[in-house]
């Protein structure tokens, strides 16, 4: 067995039950961080000696994130502070992001959930609070980067974690042809119903032909709606689709749909596609209904 190479950063995600810790680490995990939580300390070693993960491959620059609390085995925060000092000194790039909270949100939360403070199992919340703090003092001095999750909400700490972590993420978006003959996609984040353009079944020579052929997409381009339509759908997108990113959102599924899927809404797709790549956006084209037979019940009808 062979080990890995060193990532090129480790994070120490700490901080108070209640403060957001799990919310960071999923986030951290969608920026393309291995996450590993609750691991003790002492166990670093075995875990960067331990091979890649599966479909990983052997990426040195993936950046690890590993997750500690009062509940982890054998927790000791002093001693926690010793070992990342001593793997700074062996030229290993380690930082410590720790999340703090007020007392009366961090007993709201508690509340509001019904779950029990891990340090106050038979005694109010408020108990574990005060009690926690005091054992992670030594952590919070400690940190290289502190987030306050007081007056955040889930999605703001995901945004500051994103701010601080996460370098330029973008969503991977999708550009999907459908047809609404067969129902539409259940996955999509916005679709057009492009059914206005002239439709191809109605010309016998073009029929049997799909949207990728050039003489299909050059009659649904010569509709005069076309290029007035599609370029606006065009700007929305890229008004819209950094919005996504910015909010984390790992997938965006864009939908076209004409009656069958295989004409109008498989060329606007791929000419949307075209022009997103041209503006710097990296879409995948998938048609859903390009070989499926026609359904003559839905598609020998005028739409």
């Amino acid at each position: 067995m062979t080990s890995r190479p060193l990532p090129k950063s480790i994070l120490i995600v700490t901080g108070l039950s209640g403060a957001g810790k799990s919310s960071a680490l999923r986030t951290l995990e969608d920026l393309g961080w291995e996450v590993v939580d609750n691991l003790p300390l002492a166990l670093l070693d075995r875990l960067l000696a331990a091979p890649t993960p599966e479909g990983h491959g052997s990426d040195e620059a993936r950046p690890l994130a590993i997750g500690i609390d009062s509940r982890t085995r054998g927790f000791d925060a002093k001693a926690i502070v010793r070992r990342i000092e001593r793997l700074k000194s062996d030229h290993v790039h380690v930082e410590m992001l720790f999340l703090d909270c007020s007392d009366s949100v961090l007993e709201r939360r508690y509340a509001e959930t019904r779950r029990r403070h891990p340090l106050a199992q038979d005694r109010p919340a408020a108990d574990g609070i005060a009690r926690e703090r005091e054992l992670m003092e030594p952590l919070r001095s400690g940190a290289d980067h502190l987030v306050d999750s007081s007056d955040l909400a889930v999605n703001g700490l995901q945004a500051e974690v994103r701010q601080r972590f996460g370098g330029s993420f973008e969503s991977t978006l999708t550009l999907l042809s459908f047809g609404f003959s067969r129902g539409v996609p259940r996955n999509a984040d916005l679709v057009f119903d492009v059914r206005f353009l002239r439709n191809p079944f109605w010309v016998e020579a073009l029929r049997d032909s799909t949207g990728q052929d050039e003489a299909v997409a050059a009659y649904v381009r010569d509709d005069s709606l076309y290029e007035a339509a599609v370029g606006q759908i065009e700007a929305l997108l890229r008004t819209v689709l950094p919005r996504y990113s910015e909010d984390g959102k790992s997938y965006v599924t864009v939908a076209f749909g004409c009656t069958g899927g295989r004409h109008r809404s498989v060329c606007v797709t791929e000419d949307v596609g075209e022009r997103l790549r041209s503006a710097g956006f990296s879409p995948t084209i998938s048609h859903r209904n390009l070989e499926s037979a026609q359904l003559d019940a839905y598609e020998n009808r005028r739409g």
